[in-house]
This record gives C-alpha cells, structure tokens and sequence, in this order.
C-alpha cells in the first residue's frame, strides 16, 4: 500500500484537515491535466480552466487520493477523472467521472479490481458517472430503385460526406444503431438476416452471417448504455412483433418474439439517462401510432395507444443527450410532423415540421447532444435532403444533401470523439 488511510480525514465541516503522518499534501494545480499518485492530497485551482485528473494506472487496497476544490471554481470549471484503466465505482474507464460543485472535495480509496475507486467523503454532492455520447453518424444502404450498399459519414458538426461503398452486399430496408458505446451494426434488410459492424472510425465490415429471422424494414435503437436491439418488421408479406438484442460485442442474439402489435416501417430511438428505448408508429396494413417502451434490460413491453398523427416510414433518433425525436413519414402523403419524446419515454403531440415532407428516411445522433435526418422519398423521387436537430429538438431548414439520394436507408451514431 502505498498511502495509509487516516480516519477523520475531512473535519465535520467537510474540510479537508492534514494529515499528519498520512498523505502528503502537494503543490497546488493549475493546469488543465495532472496525473496525481496514490497517498497524496491535492489542491485542485480551476480559476482559468477545467483540469482532468488522471489516477495511478496500478493501486492497491487501501491506496487514498484527496482531491479539493482550491478557489471553489469546480461549479464553473470541473474536474473530470480519469481512472486510468482502473475501475470506478465498479464502472470501467469509459464511463465520464465529473465533479462540478464549488467547493467541492473527494477522497478517493482503492477497493478492489472489482469496484476500483470509491469516494468516500461527508460531503454527498458528487454527481453520477455518465456514458459519453456519440459524436459522429452514418447512413448506409437503401436503394435508388436499386439496391446498394453506399454510405455517408456525418462530422461532429454535423456535415454530411460523400459516398463511400460498404464492404458488404448491397440492402434495402435495413434498421441501424449504436452498439458498445462508440460503434453501430446495420442489420437485416432485403430480406435477409445478415449484419455489417461499424468500427470506431466509421468503416463497414463484410457481411457477418446473421441470426435471428430474416426480415426488411424493421427499426433499431441503443439500449443499456451500451447495447443494441432490432425489433418488428416484414417478411414474404407478414408483418413481424419480434425482436433480437446485441451484445455490446455486436453479436446478434436469435428471436424474442411475440411483443407488441406486429408491423414494419416504424421508428426506434434511445432516450433517458438509465438506457431505455422507444419503438414507434408504422404499419400494420394501416398506420399506427402505437409504441412500445424498451427497458435497459432489453424487454420491449406492450403496446401504448400513441399520441400523434399514425403514419410510417418516419425517423427518430435521441437528442439533448436524453430526449427523443420521431419526425417525418407518410399518412397517405407525406408529412413533415414531428413528435418530441420526453426523457421518460412520453410521446408529445404533433409539431407541425420543417422541411420537405418525406418517408423512408433515415435519422441519428451526432455532436453529442444533436439529431440530424437524411435522405427519403419526397414524391418528386429520392432525396438527399438534410434536416438538422438542436440540442433543444429544434428541426432546422433543409440544407441540399451530399451523396447519392436515396430512400429505405439506415443510420446510426458512432465513435465518442469528434
């Protein structure tokens, strides 16, 4: 061990005391980065700048770091800790670790691989561990009256590039989303229960051989933080209530089935800060307004009457980090409506929207906190369309798109750096 652990070691004012014989206090920092070491005490001054504090990369049992807030900046300037491949709180290194209150001190002792890092202090303000949200998207396949497998990456600012080919087959219909934190799997599609995995830079692998029934325009959306699910669809003209989860490993599971009321060419989107998800709308021969909530466990549950106008081939995807946004599709013409979803899952009633009505378009999170919908049918023909999402669930103009117009796509987030 490596610092011995003093009792008291914040006074019940919960001010950090001395302790004598213990932890050495150090010099107090200033600069945006420190790398601090176990049995040490630290001053942190974040006046001019926030300042990310990087634990011992190796600890043992009983090793103690304290950290306190030197001018009572931290409500203006945080701290972020990086646990260094060490576990916090039993959450791995992935995870974002702020504390932003003024005059704010932690004590940090190792417990175990296990649990990792443990504050322990008398002063219970210390905010939740958050997942870091995606920065950039992907749309990826649909069909021109031809299927293909082009896609588009999206920038953390939201600018759309040009067409590159997928290594895989091309695909209609397919569904998409962000799986492991940083990457995204498209899957199913054309009849066809195949998936292509996204890495952290936005390639497409080859086709992986799929499990689970094949099936076209169904929707997918992130669950649990760090998962995926697939759910509803079509296939040789029957209309689908299963569903199939993804590991954060990107491996399919086989069929759940049986949820909800079987229909296609709906939506799916995450929302809340605990990873629950949200199926909504689509077809059943007629268009619905049903939806059907997904815990964080994966379990879709049954049918809720939907708030909004029923019609397909919508979008949806999560803004403001926790929030939700079903936009778009077609009620026997196109529409341009949007439906804002709260970050309980409640469904809101119709905006009237912005932009050229569509369907069979694709939308996904990007930049952190911001949604953007591409592509689609408009009844003129395809479309390369874009309409951005501010973090507030604003849709903005259209902005002429970049790629190949097309409709029946797929899109998702992925990569949490910019």
């Amino acid at each position: 061990m490596s610092g011995s652990v003093k009792n008291n070691v914040f006074g019940s004012s919960g001010v950090v005391l001395a302790a004598a014989g213990g932890l050495s206090w150090q010099d107090v920092v200033t600069a945006s980065t420190v790398t601090v070491e176990a049995g040490k005490g630290y001053w942190i001054n974040t006046t001019s700048n926030a300042c990310t504090i990087t634990l011992p990369s190796a600890a043992e049992a009983g090793d103690q770091v304290i950290l306190g807030d030197y001018a009572r900046t931290w409500g203006t300037n945080a701290i972020t800790i990086d646990s260094n491949g060490l576990n916090f709180q039993g959450e791995t290194d992935v995870y974002i670790v702020d504390y932003d209150t003024a005059g704010q001190a932690v004590n940090l002792v190792y417990a175990d691989s296990t649990k990792g890092w443990i504050p322990t202090n008398d002063i219970a303000n210390a905010l939740e561990s958050v997942l870091p949200p995606t920065q950039r998207a992907i749309f990826g396949f649909g069909t021109t009256n031809t299927p293909t497998r082009i896609t588009n990456l999206v920038n953390s600012s939201g600018v759309v590039a040009s067409d590159t080919n997928a290594a895989g087959s091309v695909n209609n219909g397919p569904a998409a989303a962000t799986y492991g934190l940083d990457k995204a799997i498209f899957a199913f599609g054309d009849g066809t229960n195949i998936s292509a995995l996204v890495n952290t830079s936005g390639a497409v692998s080859a086709d992986v051989t799929g499990v689970g029934t094949a099936r076209t325009n169904l929707a997918a959306a992130s669950y649990g933080g760090d998962k995926a699910i697939f759910a509803f669809g079509g296939a040789s003209g029957s209309r689908l209530s299963m569903s199939n989860l993804v590991s954060n490993s990107g491996v399919v599971a086989s069929d759940t089935t049986g949820v909800g009321t079987a229909r296609n060419i709906l939506a799916a989107l995450g929302f809340g800060t605990s990873g629950q998800a949200i199926f909504g709308y689509g077809t059943t021969g007629s268009d619905t307004n049903l939806s059907n909530l997904v815990s964080n466990v994966g379990v879709v549950a049954s049918d809720t009457t939907g708030v909004g106008t029923a019609r397909d081939g919508l979008g949806g995807a999560s803004y403001g980090v926790d929030k939700g946004i079903f936009a778009y599709g077609k009620t026997g013409s196109f529409v341009s409506l949007k439906n804002l979803v709260s970050n309980t899952g409640i469904i809101a009633s119709d905006v009237s929207g912005v932009g050229t009505a569509r369907s069979a378009l694709a939308a996904a999170s990007y930049g952190g906190d911001k949604a953007l919908f591409g592509y689609g049918e408009n009844g003129s023909g395809n479309s390369s369309l874009k309409n951005l999402v501010s973090n507030t669930g604003v849709v903005a103009a259209d902005v002429s798109g970049v790629g190949t117009a097309r409709q029946y796509l797929a899109a998702a987030g992925f990569s949490t750096s910019a």
